[in-house]
């Protein structure tokens, strides 16, 4: 995006990527559906991104969703909105987009060059890149640093630059993991019976806020888009607390007083397993997560049962690692940064996207605040240039 603004006023961009290919974790963004932005109310849109929401907000104003819309369909890509009120291109995929958006930089004189890992600086403030060839130095008038976070390193966002950046002295909130699973200490039994099982149409409750949704059980614990949505909180009262416990409703369109009166109701000759799946519909890893969570003592204690199928009390122990994350959170503080993105302590230097000190839940929240810091950056440039230039 700071290319496309710098070459539009006829600034000659190059672009160094550490990987053999660009845009790697853009295209797996990409691979289940490629949610590129919401339809949300825009100020409904601002509050995704929470306790960062002053700092993106300036950014996001002047790039808002249904700009970058009408950016994308300007690239010959057309989008509709899910019933979710995600956007997406009508395709559903990311490399088309990619791939116009590629042709129209390379036509604007934007040159590519692959496999150049960037390394620091030199004493005369040029630039070093590890190449198959070896180290290479470049002299720039402007650098602007889009290095990602540190989820997915194999595409390319390693988090290699926090030491290179620590080191000269600018100040870096520690990496974590967002959108992220987390650890539950399943038994061997149900881990092995029920890995990649998927909890459909239930609810959880964390703290004041519930939603519905769906989640998969994995081999460690849980994951999946509802416990994204809370991902942030249960992190950080992991990190307080050293664990942390939300409540799984497996019913959520029934009332807790429905859900009594079934259960309670006589059964007769049936096991209480065959009772919970004629009347309220519960089998399968539904019904065995109750007699996981519970014990066969609980789950065989009636009233216990109804009160747990409303609100079953999950301990997660720990976030998984970054490295499986879908995004991060954490990056360079947005104090060290002037309101054009510059680093206040290395002027001539912006930073942008995921390398920034915010986070946002999947939902096209995380490409929206992308696209829009690559733009403010790249204005900033522009602006920061021509001053100079003045001056």
């Amino acid at each position: 995006m700071a290319a496309e603004i710098l070459t539009q006023i006829g600034m000659h961009v190059d672009v160094y990527d550490a990987m053999p290919s660009v845009g790697r974790k853009f295209l797996m963004a990409g691979k289940g559906g490629m949610n590129i932005t919401h339809a949300e109310p825009y100020a409904d849109f601002l509050t995704r991104y929470g306790t960062h929401q002053s700092n993106l907000e300036p950014l996001l104003n002047s790039f808002t969703p249904s700009d970058l819309r009408e950016w994308i369909h300007e690239l010959g890509i057309e989008t509709f909105v899910g019933t979710s009120g995600r956007v997406f291109p009508t395709d559903m995929k990311a490399a088309p987009l990619l791939r116009a958006w590629l042709h129209r930089l390379r036509e604007n004189g934007v040159i590519f060059h692959v496999r150049h890992r960037w390394c620091g600086w030199n004493t005369d403030s040029s630039l070093r890149f590890d190449t198959p060839l070896g180290e290479r130095t470049v002299t720039a008038d402007a650098v602007v640093l889009a290095l990602g976070g540190g989820s997915w390193p194999q595409l390319g966002s390693d988090a290699k630059w926090v030491p290179v950046l620590t080191q000269h002295g600018i100040d870096i909130e520690p990496l974590r993991p967002a959108n992220c699973g987390f650890n539950i200490a399943w038994s061997t039994h149900f881990r092995e019976r029920f890995v990649g099982n998927p909890l459909k149409s239930v609810a959880i409750t964390f703290g004041k806020i519930r939603q519905q949704g769906e989640c998969i059980i994995t081999e460690n614990g849980i994951e999946g888009g509802l416990i994204y949505a809370f991902s942030a909180a249960l992190r950080d009262e992991i990190e307080r607390n050293g664990s942390t416990t939300l409540q799984l409703d497996l019913l959520p369109d029934w009332t807790l007083h429905r859900v009594h009166d079934e259960v309670l109701h006589p059964r007769g000759s049936r096991s209480l397993s065959s009772h919970l799946q004629s009347r309220l519909g519960l089998k399968g890893v539904k019904a065995n997560l109750l007699r996981e969570v519970l014990g066969a003592q609980d789950f065989n204690d009636l009233h216990r049962l109804s009160n747990a199928i409303k609100s079953l009390p999950l301990k997660l122990i720990s976030a998984r690692p970054i490295s499986e994350a879908i995004s991060s959170a954490g990056g360079v503080k947005f104090k060290t940064l002037d309101e054009h993105l510059m680093l206040r302590k290395m002027p001539g230097v912006f930073c942008a996207g995921e390398m920034l000190d915010w986070e946002a839940p999947t939902g096209g929240y995380l490409l929206s605040a992308s696209f829009a810091s690559g733009l403010a950056a790249g204005k900033g440039v522009q602006k920061w240039l021509s001053s100079r230039h003045h001056s």
